[in-house]
């Protein structure tokens, strides 16, 4: 299985890593040559997780998108979302034909307002079969100082799934199949946004105890419209049969309080590692969206995720009013303290 990325941040070289790590060659994608020329003389990206060195005779490295796509049996996709159309356009619309699709964006295209797989299954004709998604709790950084960590693969074909998932297996990655392919990236997208409202709760000097009040009614908002949205996995507490693929018979099927939901939506809400909790506190103490973004000079996914599940829920009617109020603040104005009143008026 040849596996190519694309995309050059901190996800797409934390990846890298741990699939060179386990001695699989890697087709990669840059924007840029001078980055690529960087990592064959002193074999570490120059921009992201710098400590992380490769071996570079697991690597092809180029700026074409299409040799990637042409060299791969499977194409990783870590591009902040924001970014996928402009990067995948031009392409042959049968490109992707008789290829795995594995994203590893935790946003959802806000130009379009659609996830990933729709939007290639509209361009591209990628059937949902061919689509896989990679998702946390699992910030880069604790990859590159090989900390434990936890990857969800999610697929509908579970055969797939797994024999993707092995190829991510070390000493300080464990892996989880999935099956709930739409229920897994909604779940990422909404808890960007809420750990946008924590940031800016710790931002506005909220302690820990409203923070904790805060993230349980996100995770419970979370619940709501997952469940509006008709995904099925939001039962906690239940033990189902043995997992396909596993030899442990006490592992639970996957619930709403498994870590590619409830634990993603912590960790992201808690961690000094998370972008989209930085951001908010830049937005807690007073720093104007733009300047956010340029101080910042990474993307938050959370910020365009506001917009575009204010515009999808719409459609599907779910209470929210934390994540209405996040985005009345990032964009229409709103003050972040008076948001965060209006937001304390709804905690139980």
């Amino acid at each position: 299985m040849q596996f190519g990325i694309l995309g050059s941040g901190s996800w797409a070289t934390a990846l890298a890593k741990i699939l060179t790590d386990n001695k699989k060659p890697v087709n990669w994608w840059f924007r840029s040559q001078s980055a690529i020329d960087h990592i064959i003389s002193r074999h570490h990206n120059p921009q992201y997780l710098s400590t992380v060195y490769f071996d570079t005779s697991l690597l092809t490295l180029t700026t074409s998108v299409s040799e990637v796509i042409k060299s791969s049996d499977c194409i990783i996709i870590a591009i902040p979302s924001a970014y996928v159309h402009d990067a995948l356009s031009g392409l042959d619309k049968n490109i992707f034909e008789g290829k795995k699709i594995i994203s590893a964006i935790k946003g959802i295209l806000p130009e379009q307002n659609l996830l990933l797989n729709d939007y290639l299954n509209r361009e591209y004709n990628v059937e949902l079969k061919n689509y896989f998604a990679v998702l946390g709790p699992c910030h880069a950084e604790e990859v590159a100082s090989e900390k434990l960590s936890y990857l969800t693969f999610s697929g509908i074909d579970q055969k797939t799934t797994h024999s993707i998932a092995v190829n991510f297996k070390t000493d300080y990655l464990n892996t989880i199949e999935n099956y709930d392919i739409y229920g897994v990236q909604f779940a990422a997208i909404l808890k960007n946004i809420y750990a946008l409202g924590a940031g800016i709760a710790h931002g506005l000097d909220y302690g820990d105890n409203f923070l904790s009040v805060l993230i349980a009614n996100s995770a419970d908002e979370m619940a709501s419209f997952l469940r509006k949205a008709g995904i099925k996995n939001i039962e906690v507490g239940t033990i189902d049969h043995k997992l396909p693929h596993t030899k442990n018979d006490t592992r639970k099927t996957t619930n709403y309080a498994a870590s590619v939901y409830l634990g993603d939506l912590l960790v992201t809400c808690y961690s000094l590692y998370s972008r989209n909790r930085t951001f908010g506190n830049m937005i807690g103490k007073g720093y104007s969206v733009k300047a956010a973004q340029l101080e910042m000079n990474m993307v938050a996914e959370g910020y365009n995720a506001s917009k575009c599940m204010h515009v999808v829920n719409e459609n599907i009617h779910a209470e929210m009013p934390i994540a209405e109020t996040i985005y009345q603040i990032l964009w229409k104005n709103l003050a972040a303290a008076e948001g965060l009143r209006q937001i304390e008026e709804t905690l139980v």
